[in-house]
């Protein structure tokens, strides 16, 4: 069977250091750091008091007042990002069959904000149960791919992929696989994520994975780092339209990037930590240069998960090291969660844009806030520190990670046209 090809022709952004793609990308390029203090509820008496949220959204902008309610903020998130995807790819919905036309969007909690208003108000109450009628359909983690569906009227595939940090990543490769098996033409693919609230702060300090330097808010999330401390919590969405080539091409799209490999590998180690030796990144990177048929240095740019954990970044490079071998020495490498934050769910998405963005403007983003060296980290690999570099780049790989120890890791190639 001849497998047909995948090619990116639309994208989308709702970021902590922008709400639109070029808004986004000029940020990225110019090391702006998304996180400030937590303005979505009080969190004096939080360990974290900072985070990487989304700045002036104002979601009566893109929804009547009957939407705000129906929708739960990760779910505004997902239709404002699909939304810039969408009319990004010029697609022509009109004359498009939209049959063929699917929906895979990723969310790690879904809208965690929601069960966790209604559980407040019921045990507030006298024991009555007067829940809200959208409680269950805001929350559930599938409903921005319904939504996305209902709004623009895609008939395709539809669901959800949920798998922590990895989530987004996942539903690009399933978008991936289905157009090459030719089960659709297009999909709107990506993540959103919601999770800066009392529960998810709060459930993330209590594991002790997010960073506490409340001292330095600014630059907490430190990705290689000596003094890096935990992650700092971001939020948002990226969308992005997987289109299968010959479509693309017959309607005249503009191609940004096509996608040409995806690997998917378990840790099978630890709840929440990385395997100390990256095995489990190893063989998801090792999966995504197989399936799209290159070799290690053919690779010029890896986007890494690098949250800023004190575990997982040093198993991250050890796994490049591996792989990669003397190549791992000639590769551009960054983190630009050291400026949006961890979007969670959402991270996938907006790390294949930014791999995308990055070879198409040739620069890569840098990785910030790097004050001093890691003995454990190999100071021989080009982490583009504090700045961005230019760079020509034809394969660019993301990586995503989440904890039970799901790994993903996708390959993008330069489309020349």
């Amino acid at each position: 069977m001849q497998l047909k090809r995948a090619v990116v022709t639309g994208i989308g952004a709702l970021t902590p250091i922008g709400n639109s793609v070029s808004e986004y990308w000029n940020g990225l390029v110019n090391g702006v750091s998304g996180s400030d203090w937590i303005t979505r509820f009080d969190a004096s008496k939080f360990k974290t008091r900072f985070a990487c949220e989304v700045k002036n959204f104002d979601p009566s902008a893109f929804f009547d007042r009957k939407e705000i309610k129906k929708y739960d903020l990760y779910t505004q998130f997902a239709i404002v990002a699909a939304t810039e995807a969408i009319e990004n790819s010029k697609l022509d919905l009109e004359n498009t069959d939209l049959e063929r036309v699917g929906v895979i969007w990723a969310s790690g909690i879904g809208g965690i904000a929601t069960f966790a208003e209604e559980l407040r108000n019921f045990y507030s109450g006298d024991g009555t149960p007067r829940f809200n009628p959208f409680f269950i359909p805001k929350m559930i983690s599938d409903i921005a791919a319904g939504q996305i569906s209902i709004k623009f009227g895609l008939k395709g595939p539809n669901y959800a992929t949920v798998s922590a940090c990895a989530s987004s990543s996942n539903s690009i490769i399933d978008a991936f696989n289905y157009i090459r098996l030719g089960k659709a033409d297009v999909f709107v693919a990506g993540g959103s994520e919601a999770a800066i609230n009392e529960t998810g702060v709060g459930g993330f300090n209590a594991m002790q994975a997010l960073s506490t330097n409340n001292d330095h808010y600014k630059t907490a999330s430190r990705p290689f780092d000596k003094d890096r401390d935990g992650f700092v919590i971001g939020e948002g969405g990226g969308g992005l339209i997987i289109e299968e080539y010959e479509h693309a091409v017959k309607r005249g799209a503009h191609i940004y990037a096509e996608v040409v490999g995806g690997g998917m590998s378990a840790d099978a180690y630890h709840l929440t930590a990385s395997h100390p030796e990256g095995d489990g990144a190893f063989r998801a990177m090792r999966a995504a240069l197989e399936d799209a048929g290159l070799k290690p240095d053919a690779i010029d740019y890896i986007n890494v998960h690098g949250t800023s954990t004190p575990v997982g970044d040093p198993s991250e490079t050890k796994a490049i090291v591996r792989l990669f071998g003397e190549h791992a020495y000639k590769l551009n490498i960054s983190a630009t969660k050291s400026m949006t934050g961890h979007l969670l769910g959402a991270a996938g998405g907006i790390e294949a844009i930014a791999s995308i963005l990055a070879m198409n403007h040739s620069i890569i983003p840098p990785t910030i806030n790097h004050f001093t060296d890691d003995p454990e980290i190999d100071s021989r690999l080009n982490l583009t520190f504090n700045k961005a570099q230019e760079r020509n780049v034809n394969y660019a790989l993301s990586n995503t990670f989440g904890f039970g120890g799901h790994n993903t890791s996708v390959i993008l190639k330069k489309v020349e046209q």
